[in-house]
Parts: structure tokens; sequence; C-alpha cells
């Protein structure tokens, strides 16, 4: 490995790595004027990408026009960390207001919509490096180890072999963490290649006939009599419009308050030696996420790299977004300060690239889907960063919905879940910035001590964000 711990970043933004390894494709054209279609979709990343295509294949005679401000998978779905599995935002809450059977249902649906993304893709003939490796995910303090066997007691309520416990021998064997004190291992995952995913998809909905404009912004989503898109080059009126703008959303008239856009950052290595994958494992490609509170994500790429992840700056003044995933020194510098101590043999490996992206945060941290038959309007979203899978999910529940189709789908426990809109600033700024000072002063406390409960700091964070 060449280069020094000291040494800088490569790039920084550029979009992303996935990007910046696939090149930044050429711009499609943009709405030529206005247009009158069945639906319209606003938002060309996953949510918006699936739904075309699912709504396509149920019937080939719609006419579907998706709109994208730049191009498909500028946004979260090329900047993610790869994460293909069967996490969801909020299962907890909807248990505990629908009923454990209502979220077991959604559970059992998320299971196996990981399938469902491998078998589409082979289908489609997209090459988005999927490796089926599953999760694992580390405890590296006596705290994160009793969060993590409360983690897998609660996923026993769900199905009794959803996930192996291991321990800190076990885990190392499968992948060399420094300090690891045990590790649960899930089946229900895999790793992809987020840019690969969006590109590859977004030609498969666009040979299915789906109109796709980019450079396209959509200042405003009208509902009525006449749904319609707004946008600089014209306006889309469609019997339907279906808001697939996820941490961008804020952007939109009159949703500023909707969900905030939560900032998330990775780095990518490197491609690392074979002594160095002789040392620490990772044979399976397995996706890695530890207990934290501000917790990490990585995983293996294809050519041999570690994309790692985590939250540095978490939040903007007034739900401003990032410029082409360019993020802060002090950001890249605490993601290579997790990079060694998870990894002490990569201190010598050069940071090629840091980028990041914003994420969708609902005031109480659930996912939702729905459509409102009357407005003409739609939505999906909300995902808080497990959007991968839950998005394909999601296209699915759309296509139902906008067909009329009352399905196991449609009586997911998320299809019409409502929350209440943000706080307006500067509540917003100063809640969530402490909110994740609380959780990283919680992590460091429960780093230098031998304390196996979660810091009281993060029980009241936890209180505080309604998660």
């Amino acid at each position: 490995m060449s280069g020094t711990a000291g040494n800088g970043t490569g790039v920084n933004g550029g979009v992303s790595f996935w990007w910046s390894r696939l090149g930044i494709p050429e711009a499609r054209p943009a709405l030529p004027g206005n247009r009158e279609v069945d639906v319209c979709v606003v938002g060309g990343g996953y949510t918006g990408l699936w739904t075309a295509y699912y709504l396509k294949k149920a019937d080939p005679g719609l006419r579907i026009a998706v709109l994208e401000q730049r191009f498909c998978g500028y946004g979260a779905s090329g900047r993610n960390g790869g994460w293909l599995y069967n996490g969801f935002a909020g299962r907890g809450a909807f248990a505990r207001r629908y009923g454990q059977e209502r979220a077991a249902a959604m559970q059992r649906v998320m299971d196996r919509a990981v399938g469902e993304v491998a078998d589409t893709l082979a289908a489609e003939n997209i090459d988005a490096d999927l490796v089926r490796g599953g999760v694992l995910e580390v405890a590296r303090t006596p705290a994160q180890l009793a969060r993590l066997r409360a983690f897998a007691e609660a996923e026993r309520a769900y199905g009794a072999d959803r996930v192996q416990v291991l321990d800190a021998e076990e885990t190392a064997h499968r992948l060399n963490v420094a300090g690891t004190l045990g590790g649960v291992w899930s089946p229900y995952g895999a790793r992809v290649q987020p840019a690969k995913l969006a590109a590859g998809l977004a030609e498969a909905v666009e040979r299915l006939g789906v109109d796709l404009y980019e450079g396209t912004r959509v200042t405003g989503i009208r509902g009525g009599r006449k749904p319609r898109a707004v946008t600089p080059h014209g306006t889309v009126t469609a019997r339907y419009v279906l808001r697939a703008t996820e941490g961008f959303t804020s952007g939109l008239a009159g949703e500023r308050r909707t969900w905030l856009p939560m900032n998330s950052a990775m780095i990518a290595t490197e491609p690392l030696p074979a002594s160095f994958w002789e040392e620490t494992g990772w044979e399976g490609r397995e996706v890695l996420g530890d207990f934290a509170h501000a917790y990490m994500y990585a995983q293996r790429t294809a050519d041999d790299r570690i994309a790692l992840g985590g939250r540095g700056v978490p939040y903007r003044f007034g739900s401003r977004t990032d410029t082409d995933g360019t993020t802060q020194p002090a950001t890249v510098r605490q993601l290579r300060e997790i990079l060694h101590e998870f990894f002490p043999a990569a201190r010598t490996a050069r940071i090629e690239h840091a980028w990041a992206g914003v994420l969708g945060v609902p005031r109480d941290w659930c996912a939702t889907v729905d459509l409102d038959r009357r407005t003409g309007l739609g939505w999906a979203g909300g995902y808080v960063g497990s959007g991968v899978t839950t998005t394909n999910l999601a296209g699915r529940t759309l296509r139902d919905l906008v067909l009329g189709h009352d399905t196991e789908l449609t009586r997911l426990p998320w299809v019409g879940h409502r929350v209440r809109r943000w706080e307006p600033e500067p509540f917003r700024w100063l809640g969530v910035h402490a909110l994740y000072a609380a959780y990283h002063l919680a992590d460091r406390r429960e780093s230098t001590g031998r304390r196996p409960t979660t810091s009281p700091l993060a029980r009241l964070a936890d209180t505080i964000a309604g998660r």
C-alpha cells in the first residue's frame, strides 16, 4: 500500500466514487415542453425508476414520464453504501402503532425483496457487482455488545433463524475487525455498486418505453382535477403525479419541513493488496456495520477497496443540500479514523475518494408510501438510509396503488402512515446537531468505559428524536 496515514484525499465530491468508476453519464434530453401522460414520476433515483419499471411491466400501454433535475441516480441512489438488505425505517414504531403481525408482514416482504432485486437484475442483464454475502454487524464495546444481543432477540420475534450470533472468535474468522467482542450475521443482504444499479435500471426503464427527462427540475407539484408537475421547461399533467425525491424533497414548494435532508458521507481507499485481505478476511463480501449510535457502514468493493461511510456534519441549515457530493475535511478525518480503528493494517492506505449525499428523514423516522386518489398525488420515501431495497418495495407498492389493486403490498403498515412535519428553523438545525453531538459523546463514553449498558445520553437523544 502506498501513501501515509496523513495523506489527503485524492478526490472530494464529483458526485461519488461509484460514478467516478462508471463515468458521469451523458445527459438525456430535458422535457421539451408541456406534456400530458398517464403517470408522471418526479425523481429519477431508485424509487422513481422502480416505480416506472413495475408500472410499465404491468401495463405496457401506460404513458409514463420520469422527471429528473440532474441525471438518473444523481442523488442517494448513486452515492449510498451499497447495502441491498432487508432493514427498513420504522419497524419498531409500526409494531407499536399497528401491531406486531402487521410489522412482521412488512418484514417478510422486505426479506423477499432482496431476492426480488437480485432476480430482476439478472433478468435485465444489469451488472451491479452484486454478491449475496449477507449482513455482518459487529460490537466493539460492552454497551454495543448488549445492544447486539437485544437486536438478535428482537429479530427472533420475526423468525427463529433470522440471525446468527457470533462470539469474538467466530466474528474474526469471518472478518477480522480490531477490538470486536461479537457479531451478528444475517443472510438477507447483498453488496452492490450503487451507480451501476441506477444506470442499469434507467436503461431497462427506457427500453420498456418510459420517457426519462433529465436536467428538468420540478419546482412544484399540484393535485386536483388535473394533477401536474411544474418545471421551467413546461408542465406535465397526468392522472397521477408521484413524488420520489427522498433527500431532495425539501427543494419542492411547500415541502421544506416534510422530510429532513440528513447528510451521510463516505470514503474509498485505494485497492488493497492480497496481504491485507489475507489478514482481514472478508471473503464473503458481507456488508459491514456496527452497533455504535453514530454508526458506520462499509463494503469490500469489486476491485478490493474498502468503501466506508458514516455521519459527519449531519444537517445543513435551512434543509440545504450538497453541491455534487463535496464533504467537509473534518468529516473525511472522522471516517479515516474509523477505518484505522477497524482495520489498523489499512493505516498506510491512501484515501482516493470522499463524497457525501442526503437521505430523507421523517419526523418519526418511519418510511412511508401512499397515493391520494382524490388529488392524484402519491409519494414514497423517508428511508432514513435504508433505501436500496426499500425503494424496490416502494415501486411495487405504488404500482398496485396506481392500478387500484388490493394486494398484500397495499395492506402493509407503511401505506398511508402519517407523521407530523419537522420544526421550523432554527429549532430544526439546533435539534439535529444537538442530537448527533449527544450520539457521538455517548459513543466516546461507551468506548472508554466498561459499562455494559447504553449511555443515558443516547437514550435521551432517542427520546428527543422520536425514534
